[in-house]
């Protein structure tokens, strides 16, 4: 499938295409929650919940309270809400930290590709204020030139909005960037109904959605660039 020979950026999803909480969103929470002092927590049962708690969620900003509320929901029926009221603060502080995310292996080959190309790289990202210094401890800050976040932009994927100002700061049309993340609706959907090109990444190829790629490998090669 390959891509036209316009694009003059690209641009990233954060979140399941760059990186992933690690070991896990429920490793995470159990080994705060065990500092707590509550031992008796698993992992497993946190994942099934936090999964089910992010399916449920509806107008979702980013916020401390819209992530406050995710995290009771994951805690229900293992901790009483008073117990998650005050784990939370260390959970939201935990999560600013580079280990507790894992990069994925092929983003910085990736990256490194592209960049030696004449193209524009850029992130835009639903997210908080939290996700800029991540990127600098992770370092992966230095590849992009445009990083648009929601908690900033005043406006999450898929508003038009949001694709528009990262339009706005790579200064390319936006017919000439592409759009490359692990969610149909919020990255596909979002980049195409602002005039960007779309790219489904599918870790897992399990989506059934469209044309996809399994890997950021095959984004350099759908380019052109070797």
């Amino acid at each position: 499938m390959p891509l036209p020979g316009n694009i003059e950026a690209v641009t990233f999803d954060v979140g399941g295409t760059l990186i992933q909480p690690w070991p896990s969103v429920g490793h995470v929470y159990a080994e705060v929650a065990a500092r707590r002092g509550h031992s008796h927590v698993q992992p497993e049962g946190l994942n099934r919940q936090f999964a089910n708690a992010w399916r449920r969620k509806k107008g979702f900003d980013h916020s401390r309270r819209a992530w406050a509320a995710v995290v009771q929901e994951t805690f229900a029926g293992i901790l009483d809400e008073t117990a998650v009221g005050e784990l939370f603060s260390d959970l939201y502080d935990r999560f600013s930290k580079p280990d507790a995310w894992r990069v994925f292996e092929d983003v910085q080959p990736t990256l490194e590709r592209l960049r030696r190309h004449p193209l524009k790289l850029g992130v835009i990202s639903n997210w908080d204020e939290r996700l800029r210094p991540l990127l600098a401890q992770l370092r992966l800050d230095s590849y992009f030139e445009s990083v648009v976040v929601s908690h900033e932009a005043g406006y999450a994927k898929p508003a038009c909005e949001i694709f528009q100002q990262a339009v706005s700061r790579l200064g390319v049309p936006a017919s000439s960037i592409l759009h490359v993340g692990d969610s149909f609706g919020e990255d596909i959907v979002g980049a195409q109904s602002a005039g960007l090109k779309g790219l489904l990444l599918d870790r897992k190829g399990a989506s059934g959605v469209g044309p996809s790629i399994l890997s950021l490998n095959a984004v350099p090669d759908m380019l052109g660039i070797r």
